[in-house]
């Protein structure tokens, strides 16, 4: 999507639905959201790690089907 997206200053919010013992722990970036439509979400166990960037078309999907239990559980 974009190389050059800034996330230095990003605030990040765990996902409720994470794990609250430590695994499947998802954080997404709201603050970057609105002005280049994107949405950037990484894996809180690892900040310094790779970030992952969907549209806020693709977030909003996924978003959804998580809440209609659209993916089954491992």
């Amino acid at each position: 999507m974009s190389a050059d997206l800034d996330l230095t200053a990003a605030h990040w919010i765990k996902s409720s639905y994470s794990d609250a013992n430590g695994g499947n722990c998802l954080e997404f970036s709201p603050s970057h959201a609105a002005p280049q439509a994107l949405v950037p979400v990484r894996d809180s166990k690892v900040p310094g790690g790779p970030v992952v960037v969907v549209s806020v078309t693709g977030w909003s999907s996924f978003v959804a089907a998580v809440k209609n239990e659209g993916f089954a559980a491992v």
